[in-house]
Formats: C-alpha cells, sequence, structure tokens
C-alpha cells in the first residue's frame, strides 16, 4: 500500500515547526528520519492531513557536555552516536546499545529523539536512556518543560508529549556516572526486533559492595520497565550466584509480557530472567575490574 494524501511542509526553525503542530493538531505528524513513521503511513495506519519535516533543523543535531550533562539534539542520527568518542568515553552503555538497532542503513536515517518519542518498548534507545536516568526536554509555541524518562513513557507508543509539543533533546546525568554497565538483548536475528531486553548501570565500591544500580527490561510491557523491586536486593551486597539470580527474578516479578506469533507470556519471563542476570553480571564485573572473568 501507499501513504494516504497529505501537504508536505518543512519549517526552517523550532519555533515555526512548534506553530504548525498547534495549527494542525492531531492532523499534523513530525517526520525525521522517517524510520517508523513511514511504514504507518504505508499501511494507513495513520493518515495525517500534514507531514511537517523537521530533518532540516541543524538546531537540533548535537552531541555536547553541558556542565553535569550529557545533551544529545533529537534530531542526531542514530549512527553519529554509535561513532560518537564522547559517548563511548562518557555514556559507554550507549554506545553499546545503539549497534543493536536494525541495519547500518536503518541508523544511518534514524534519530535519537524518533525511537524515543516512536517509545516502541522493545527499543534500544528508550530502554538505555531510561536506565540512564535521563530527561526529555520538550517543547512548544508557550514552553520548554523537562520531564524525568520514569515518567515520560505513558503506555505502548505514547509519551507525555502533549498536541503542540515536539521532544527538542535528551539530558543525561554525568555526575556520579557508574562505572559498569551493559545492555543485552535477545533477538531472532541481527537486526531484528528484541524480543526481550535489559540494560544495567551499576557501581560498586572497593570491597566489592553494590552502591547504586538502575536495571531497565525491554519487551516485557507496554513500556520499557525500570526494575526497582532487583535494584532494592543488590544494593548494599557483595554480588554472588544466589543474589544474581533473586534479583533476576524480581526484576521478572513485576512485568506483563504478552504473548505473539514471536514469542510466548511464558517464554518472554524466561528471557527477562536470564537477561537480566546476564545485564547485572557484566555491569558488575565492569564496575569492579573484572571484566572478561568466568
Amino acid at each position: 500500500m501507499k501513504p494516504a494524501a497529505f501537504d508536505y511542509l518543512r519549517p526552517s526553525s523550532v519555533e515555526e515547526a512548534c506553530q504548525l503542530l498547534t495549527d494542525y493538531g492531531d492532523e499534523g505528524k513530525l517526520i525525521a528520519g522517517g524510520q517508523s513513521l513511514l511504514p504507518i503511513l504505508n499501511m494507513r495506519l495513520s493518515t495525517p492531513e500534514c507531514l511537517i519535516d523537521i530533518s532540516g533543523l541543524q538546531e537540533l543535531k548535537y552531541i555536547e557536555i553541558d556542565g553535569d550533562w550529557l545533551r544529545i539534539g533529537a534530531l542526531t542520527r542514530q549512527r553519529d552516536v554509535e561513532r560518537s568518542a564522547l559517548i563511548r568515553e562518557r555514556v559507554p552503555l550507549l554506545a553499546e546499545a545503539v549497534p543493536f538497532i536494525g541495519h547500518m542503513q536503518t541508523r544511518n536515517r534514524g534519530t535519537i529523539g524518533g525511537s524515543l518519542v516512536h517509545a516502541d518498548p522493545t527499543a534500544e534507545i528508550p530502554l538505555s536512556l531510561l536506565a540512564l536516568n535521563a530527561s526529555a526536554v520538550i517543547q512548544s509555541t508557550d514552553e520548554t518543560r523537562e520531564v524525568d524518562l520514569n515518567d515520560f513513557f505513558i503506555t505502548y507508543l505514547t509519551t507525555d508529549i502533549m498536541p503542540g509539543e515536539l521532544l527538542r533533546e535528551v539530558k543525561i546525568p554525568l555526575q556520579s556516572m557508574a562505572k559498569g554497565y551493559s545492555f543485552q538483548e535477545y533477538s531472532r536475528k541481527h537486526g531484528d526486533f528484541a524480543l526481550v531486553a535489559a540494560a544495567c548501570v551499576l557501581d560498586a565500591d572497593e570491597d566489592g559492595i553494590i552502591t547504586s544500580v538502575r536495571l531497565t527490561l525491554g519487551g516485557v510491557d507496554a513500556v520499557p520497565v525500570l526494575a526497582e523491586d532487583a535494584a532494592d536486593i543488590l544494593i548494599g551486597e557483595k554480588l554472588t550466584a544466589e543474589l544474581l539470580q533473586e534479583a533476576a527474578r524480581a526484576a521478572s516479578a513485576n512485568v506483563d509480557p504478552e504473548a505473539d506469533l514471536h514469542a510466548s507470556r511464558e517464554y518472554r519471563l524466561q528471557l527477562a530472567r536470564v537477561y537480566a542476570a546476564k545485564a547485572i553480571e557484566t555491569a558488575y564485573k565492569r564496575a569492579v575490574g573484572k571484566e572478561g572473568t568466568t
């Protein structure tokens, strides 16, 4: 199928884009990379009156340090994040996650903001940014507001962005960034959507006692899930095989995956336990300087 007819507008500024979103309301859709939107249009699951192309807005394409924050413009290409030395040095979890996204051609077009706003619960970028305790900066014609990603994802493919608003940037806190990190996912083959994925950032002291941890799971609920119960089990303890399995069970206990043609509910729950454990163990080894040990 082909998309239904639509008007095409190309604003020259963020302010103009916000005004067009306000003018068109629900009938206006933003397009940047188009990796998620175009299939939806082609299947006529969405038939907007107007596409507002913001891909030319250079002011939303950057990766930079600003005090205790790393700021990524919403239109920054995924491939630019993948190749960024700054990302590899300061937020290696994101650098590890991005290569799992589709294929290089996908990442050449896809944007950080597009993936975050699309809010697919299996997607690598939302999962990683939630683990990194990131915030979304959202702009409209009237105001700019900041939303913690804990509150950003509402339900499947739905976020806190309101009509007339667009995502301007993502902010990642750098102060006390954990030394340990890991991104793990299982898919049928490389480039496919993950059946289940897990991201973890973890820190430990010189005695191996875990001092902080954020573990997130994808593909197991309508939104990326922050596994707070697992973190409560781990903090203040040295990781053992028994503790690892207890935390992995806790991580999978509060999720609600759906069965589909790719996997049953029970299989996704099992994958959640296994990949939560993989992510925690790898992050811990990196935090205590024992990566590569068995």
